[in-house]
């Protein structure tokens, strides 16, 4: 990272790396953030890098779940009046 760092002056990434370890080292000391928001936008941003997932990238929908019938014969679970 440090030539990172020194070559590029306006990195991201870099900015992000420090803000994180800035804004986590006052939350572990007991202190509050100014801006929440940012630190989680800052995470997720690690968290996209880290599995390689590009910012134009969406997530897909989750797919739609059904709920479960209340007649399922193979229902493990009591029925409570």
């Amino acid at each position: 990272y440090q030539r990172r760092v020194h070559g590029d002056q306006n990195d991201k990434t870099i900015k992000d790396l420090v803000f994180l370890l800035f804004d986590t080292s006052l939350l572990t000391s007991g202190f509050q953030l100014e801006d929440p928001t940012a630190y989680a936008e800052r995470i997720h941003r690690m968290i996209k890098l880290g599995l390689s997932l590009d910012e134009e990238d969406e997530a897909p929908a989750p797919a739609p779940v059904a709920a479960p019938s209340a007649s399922s014969a193979g229902s493990s679970m009591e029925q409570v009046d």
